[in-house]
């Protein structure tokens, strides 16, 4: 099992792009972030919402890599964690290589399951111009690259703050890449 740690949690009421930095969050199983505009059983995501108001939530807690932000302060790009709607912003875990159905245990109880990719928008380029292509792309074969986070389900709920250690246990059987939610 490997690990990393969590370096800023963040969370909102209300519809906005950015979720304000906070002390910490309390996770809930099978809804999401305690207090967080997209947390529910059902999406909460307005594109989602106006596709099928039904669907399950697969996007209860939304987490980014710390290394992006770096990376793309390189570039130019001031990006603080919770600029871009994260709710958990980590460092040390390679968020995007991990197959679907990960577990990361945030904490001393939580445990998120990683359900997939997190899907850029145009309200990223709204937020800092030119930052989309940062985190969308296309690889050798044409096919799209997101690089924008990782969302997740709760199944155990739980305080997380920064600080705290996140532990990742792969699912056993074949790795299944994850793909967009």
């Amino acid at each position: 099992m490997s690990s990393g740690t969590v370096t800023a949690v963040s969370s909102n009421g209300t519809y906005a792009f950015t979720k304000p930095n906070r002390d910490e969050i309390t996770l809930l199983a099978g809804l999401g972030v305690e207090g967080d505009v997209h947390a529910g059983v059902t999406v909460k995501h307005r594109s989602r919402i106006a596709q099928d108001p039904t669907r399950p939530n697969l996007r209860q807690v939304h987490l980014i890599h710390a290394e992006l932000l770096d990376e793309v302060a390189e570039a130019g790009f001031e990006v603080a964690p919770g600029a871009l709607g994260e709710n958990v912003t980590t460092r040390g875990i390679d968020l995007l290589g991990l197959p679907t159905g990960t577990l990361l245990r945030l904490g001393a109880e939580a445990v998120v399951e990683v359900t997939g990719l997190r899907n850029p928008c145009a309200q990223i380029d709204a937020f800092r111009h030119g930052l989309l292509k940062r985190l969308v792309g296309r690889d050798e074969n044409g096919g799209i690259v997101r690089r924008a986070g990782i969302m997740g389900i709760v199944l155990t709920g739980g305080e997380v703050r920064p600080g705290d250690p996140i532990g990742v246990e792969l699912p056993e059987g074949p790795h299944r890449p994850l793909e967009r939610v």
